[in-house]
């Protein structure tokens, strides 16, 4: 039997009396799990007969670790200056993702970049509103990281009050480019490249977009969104990128003037998202709805 992960016992430090074996697996009495301290994974070649365990076990931990493993992999958020954005990025690096930030405010972005860190996160000025703008995003996002896995489309505006008959025509054009262009032109210019990686294309929709709202053109763009959601899931069907589309309720967040009552909080919707990319790849979570729970009466 040739060599492989299971031919000597590695140098690598395990916590507390586990012992590392290999290059992926602890043991402490007999029991074995998936290494935190493990480097990137190779094939398995060979595991010794006398393991008592057997290979199902040991290969299965294996496939857990792999599948669940974010060192080293690569998310693209839009809109990641502030509110959701913001919150996912900093989650996102807390568990071992690098994070590529794209919004218009470099401000911005260069100070959330500082807070966690160069090593971890970089940011892209872009205009989503402008197809090129995004081309070019990736362009440099592969410079750098040479690989992509998983984009957060989530850059959106709100509207203003009035109504079909009232709001502010310029409005519409605004919600139009940024919510329904701004996330299709994402698709656009990083499918190709998560199809390589059969990454994870994540939406940021609403429940404004799956209830009928009196005359918001906002809900009607993000009816549109989950409308892209659905189209790109099937076009999709087959390469290995799963789509989930994301949809919160009432979020505290800029959008607002002022602070709102019985809302979610950016954090509540970004551990949505991390719970999606958290999954295997072989879940495929279609869509999340998060709403704050009723006030009590």
């Amino acid at each position: 039997m040739g060599s492989g992960l299971w031919s000597k016992q590695d140098s690598r430090s395990c916590k507390g009396d586990w012992t590392c074996r290999g290059e992926v697996i602890c043991e402490k009495a007999g029991e074995m799990k998936a290494c935190p301290a493990a480097p990137k994974l190779r094939e398995i070649q060979c595991v010794p007969a006398s393991w008592r365990h057997g290979y199902s076990v040991a290969s299965r931990l294996v496939e857990d670790f792999e599948l669940n493993d974010t060192d080293n992999k690569v998310l693209l958020i839009t809109g990641a200056s502030s509110g959701i954005g913001a919150a996912t990025a900093r989650m996102a690096v807390e568990a071992g993702w690098q994070v590529v930030l794209a919004a218009r405010s470099e401000d911005k972005l260069q100070k959330l970049v500082q807070k966690l860190g160069e090593e971890h996160a970089m940011a892209i000025t872009v205009d989503v509103t402008d197809y090129e703008d995004q081309r070019a995003m990736l362009k440099t996002l592969l410079e750098r990281h040479g690989r992509l896995d998983a984009v957060f489309a989530n850059a959106g505006v709100g509207g203003e009050p009035g109504g079909f008959s009232g709001a502010p025509v310029e409005s519409w054009e605004t919600m139009v480019n940024v919510n329904i262009l701004g996330a299709a032109y994402t698709l656009r210019a990083t499918l190709d490249t998560l199809k390589q990686s059969q990454g994870h294309l994540l939406l940021t929709g609403s429940v404004a977009g799956r209830r009928t709202l009196a005359g918001s053109m906002y809900s009607a763009s993000k009816w549109a969104v989950s409308a892209i959601g659905y189209g790109v899931r099937e076009e999709l069907r087959g390469t290995g990128v799963r789509v989930t589309l994301i949809e919160p309720g009432p979020v505290d967040t800029p959008f607002f003037d002022e602070p709102m009552d019985n809302s979610l909080t950016p954090e509540d919707v970004a551990r949505t998202v991390l719970f999606a990319l958290s999954q295997p790849k072989t879940v495929d979570i279609h869509e999340l709805m998060v709403l704050p729970t009723p006030a009590v009466e």
